[in-house]
């Protein structure tokens, strides 16, 4: 069958699409999904003097991995082809995920969940590079929005799902990371359109679309895309690993309580996600990121107002839905700025530095927090937001006039 034929099928009746759709999916479930079970497993281990430290860190111990591991796979991706590497990364997904079910120490349940990191590194450069070799212009842009949709939609089943087995044992939770076992089949026959997408590379001289560089100064730009996303992510995560606690400090029952914040964070970014196309098409790339940071800024500053239900529920809101608008354009810059040959590659410098910024975040987040509290950090969240929203505005213009002049 043609690549052609391909082209011509929307996105949610294409085969392989789904499979990439819910293979995006992954990112999410592997740090928020426990989320509402931290204060319950740190409650656990009353034994353990560094359990409130430990417990926060699990959240954030596979972006650890993720950081270290994504420019590996990346290369290896480039080199001996996105699906093997996908496949093999969800096995080790649900591996490592499920351990923290029976696993008998917060040590070893950290550990655990560094190897899940692995796992996620291969599956989301895989992922991201397999979206660029089989799909172009303006599919590509649809699919980002539908990515971003299905990343938020399954984060509400997840967590939701997550926050009632959380209310039995804080280990069930842990079994979520099984579901991916489903998703091996239509991944292990992707192998041949993956194949069929790279001859069409290598005919068209290493350009899947007309819309990449040439490999001329495209490293300066991953980079600077990395910058922005790392930035982004760093403020985003305050919401998986602070939120709990915010709750918790403020009288709420924080399992049921992060769950419905957490559910109300993705369902309205999922919902969202669906005008991303149209957005962009309407007021441009950078303006869309411009408007997505200002969103999210909006729903911090709520957040800060007070700890109610109405402000959480609002606030959280706010946040996903302009996070709906964030993300899809990180990964569409960097699918402009990446070779066709180099599309694993820069999709792990992206990977890396989304996750870096999950890492970043309640290392250098956490002590301010116990500081001056939680608000004047969701203040500050706030103005960084408006902060880089300016600087999308100037950043996405400057990469497209150095993607011209070349």
């Amino acid at each position: 069958m043609s690549s052609d034929h391909y082209s011509e099928r929307p996105v949610w009746a294409d085969r392989a699409a789904i499979a990439l759709l819910m293979a995006a999916a992954l990112k999410i479930m592997a740090n928020a999904t426990i989320s509402p079970a931290l204060p319950a497993l740190e409650a656990s281990f009353p034994d353990v003097p560094t359990a409130a430290y430990l417990t926060r860190f699990l959240v954030s111990a596979p972006s650890l991995s993720v950081v270290l591991a994504a420019p590996l796979a990346g290369v290896a991706a480039d080199r001996f082809g996105r699906v093997p590497l996908l496949v093999a990364g969800v096995v080790l997904f649900v591996l490592a995920g499920t351990a923290g079910a029976y696993l008998p120490d917060l040590p070893s349940i950290l550990a655990s969940r560094f190897i899940l990191g692995v796992a996620v590194a291969m599956t989301m450069t895989a992922q991201v590079a397999l979206v660029g070799d089989m799909f172009e212009g303006i599919r590509r842009s649809a699919f980002m929005g539908w990515q971003t949709a299905v990343i938020n939609l399954s984060g509400f089943v997840f967590i939701g799902l997550a926050g009632y087995l959380a209310g039995y044992s804080p280990r069930l939770p842990f079994l979520v990371y099984g579901l991916p076992l489903l998703l091996l089949p239509l991944l292990a026959s992707m192998a041949g359109r993956e194949r069929a997408s790279r001859k069409v590379v290598l005919t068209r001289g290493g350009d899947t679309g007309g819309d990449l560089p040439p490999e001329a100064g495209w490293l300066i730009r991953a980079l600077a895309v990395g910058l922005l996303t790392l930035a982004t992510v760093m403020l985003f995560f305050l919401m998986p690993s602070q939120l709990p606690y915010y709750l918790h400090e403020n009288g709420f029952d924080s399992a049921s309580a992060t769950a419905a914040g957490l559910g109300t964070l993705t369902l309205s970014g999922g919902l969202f996600a669906f005008s991303f196309k149209r957005i962009s098409d309407r007021s441009g790339l950078g303006m869309t990121l411009a408007f997505g940071y200002l969103v999210m800024g909006s729903g911090f500053a709520t957040l800060a107002l007070g700890a109610t239900w109405g402000f959480l529920l609002t606030g959280t809101a706010l946040v996903g839905a302009g996070y709906a608008l964030v993300q899809p354009g990180f990964l569409l810059l960097a699918l402009q700025v990446a070779p066709a040959n180099r599309r694993g590659l820069v999709s792990g410098i992206v990977t890396t530095s989304m996750f870096l910024g999950q890492v970043v975040s309640p290392l250098l987040l956490t002590p301010v927090i116990q500081v001056v509290g939680f608000a004047p950090v969701f203040y500050g969240a706030a103005a960084m937001l408006c902060i880089l929203a300016l600087a999308a505005l100037f950043s996405v213009r400057l990469l497209l006039q150095m993607r011209t002049t070349e």
